[in-house]
């Protein structure tokens, strides 16, 4: 059974369509990767799973409907999301970024643990514990935003273009750091405009235009498909 299952997803703002008859599914364990260009419908596919937009068509995650949930009872199933631009609490220290991001959760000890552990994949974030996020460079941000989803301790991390505005150094370290967490059993489902980096650590891929899926299918035959290669590699 798919941990998270998505069939005719559709979804609007006002009168303009978002998405339209989207399928797709994330088996635990896996990442899986939403390409397309600015306005395909990628951010709104994130929204809807976390239920921050009102959506139609079925989203079961392990095996029960997502429908009629509130965002916060969504965290608490286990599907956290690391949104576009970060939004962490700016004026806020790094340590209570990370701490609001176990803000459901009341186990003191494995907080900690898990904070350890984001230690352990973002070493910078140790070093500025104490220091106000806004004081963070782009990518250092980024980092804390995925620790902080990371630390409501998710089955399904949701990360919307972690890569954007980010230094080519740290983006490298951050697409390296989301490989790791699937590799610990975490399923991502990432939206991204980086095509070369998504097909490079995806397990498999959808492209998203106009609000539909394109295309689908592996990262290595993805990156053989010269419709993609055209569009989205440039070669």
């Amino acid at each position: 059974m798919a941990l998270l299952d998505i069939k005719q997803l559709a979804a609007s703002y006002g009168k303009a369509v978002a998405l339209e008859s989207v399928t797709l599914d994330v088996q635990p364990g896996e990442l899986v990767g939403v390409l397309g260009p600015n306005g395909a419908g990628k951010s709104t596919l994130l929204k809807a799973i976390s239920r921050t937009l009102p959506s139609s068509g079925t989203l079961d995650f392990k095996g029960k409907s997502l429908h009629g949930q509130a965002p916060h009872q969504v965290v608490g199933l286990g599907v956290c999301h690391c949104p576009e631009g970060r939004r962490l609490f700016a004026e806020l220290t790094v340590r209570k970024n990370l701490e609001l991001g176990a803000y459901l959760r009341h186990d003191r000890k494995e907080i900690e643990a898990d904070m350890e552990k984001t230690f352990e994949l973002f070493p910078m974030l140790r070093e500025r514990l104490n220091q106000q996020a806004a004081t963070l460079s782009g990518g250092q941000q980024q980092m804390v935003a995925i620790a902080r989803a990371l630390m409501g301790r998710p089955t399904l991390l949701l990360l919307d273009e972690p890569s954007v505005g980010i230094a080519h150094r740290l983006k490298i370290e951050i697409f390296d750091a989301i490989r790791s967490v699937a590799a610990a059993g975490v399923a991502v489902l990432m939206a991204e405009q980086d095509a070369q980096n998504t097909l490079r650590v995806a397990q498999r891929v959808f492209v998203l235009e106009n609000g539909k899926v394109a295309c689908s299918g592996s990262s290595e035959a993805m990156k053989n498909d010269d419709h993609i290669r055209r569009i989205y590699l440039g070669v």
